[in-house]
């Protein structure tokens, strides 16, 4: 059966971000997720963890300036200094959080800039974290993203994470797989959950076209639990959408998950 963790940037809203992490525990989560956890003090975070007995099972790597429209920097070699300084930031919370993995946003690629180069700059980058990380047994996670969300990110499909991943040749170097995004941009998201699960290490899901929880879609969810289930993935699966009403009552999608 899947394991779900919440993801706090985008449930619970109703609450203070430190607040959420009690309400995820009531509604039965065991895990958590989040996309930045760099406003907050690292001990202040692992307490809510402690007290509300929740693993944290991924964050992200500092994204820039996020308001301003950085979505990450990594393909950029022009701010390579500033994406090392972000994974030095990051790995005070990555380890006092006990966080198995991080993510490596590839960030939107810069006007002009060759795509070899945003290559090359993303590999150089991915490299450099993952042997930052390795050391403390935490990987790095590299996740296509749709381009109708997120017009002009370098990053997006499956086909070519797998490629960027080989090149890396770093052992911590696994696929993070969105359901969502992948099926935004046409991908067969079946096959390529069957073809690749050796290389993912995290999935996050929503339902499309409004990236609210399953069952208010055209994705296909039993089938893809199913699916998980046969081909026996035991990694967490981060419920990163925004729910269409509250979130304790959008929920029950998952009753139906467990009376499979």
């Amino acid at each position: 059966m899947p394991r779900f963790a919440a993801n706090l940037s985008m449930l619970f809203t109703e609450h203070a971000f430190l607040d959420r992490f009690a309400a995820a525990r009531a509604a039965g989560f065991e895990a958590v997720e989040f996309l930045f956890p760099y406003a907050y003090d690292v001990d202040a975070i692992g307490a809510r963890l402690r007290e509300n007995d929740l693993r944290l099972v991924l964050h992200n790597l500092p994204p820039g300036d996020w308001d301003g429209g950085d979505r990450g920097m990594a393909c950029d070699p022009a701010r390579i200094g500033e994406f090392r300084a972000g994974v030095q930031a990051a790995l005070p919370y990555a380890t006092g959080l006990q966080v198995p993995y991080v993510h490596c946003m590839a960030g939107i690629v810069p006007p002009g800039l060759d795509p070899a180069m945003a290559r090359m700059a993303y590999i150089a980058n991915l490299q450099y974290a993952a042997d930052c990380f390795a050391p403390h047994g935490i990987g790095v996670l590299v996740e296509p993203i749709n381009g109708f969300d997120m017009p002009g990110y370098f990053l997006q499909h499956s086909a070519q994470a797998l490629e960027l991943i080989a090149a890396g040749a770093r052992p911590n170097l696994y696929l993070q797989y969105d359901i969502y995004h992948m099926h935004r941009m046409g991908e067969p998201v079946a096959a390529t959950l069957r073809a690749a699960l050796s290389s993912i290490r995290h999935l996050q899901l929503a339902d499309a076209p409004g990236r609210h929880e399953p069952g208010t879609g055209e994705i296909d969810y039993p089938g893809l639990f199913a699916l998980l289930d046969e081909l026996g993935y035991d990694g967490w699966i981060g419920c990163e959408y925004r729910p269409l009403r509250d979130t304790v009552a959008g929920l029950g999608w998952r009753d139906v998950v467990q009376l499979r």
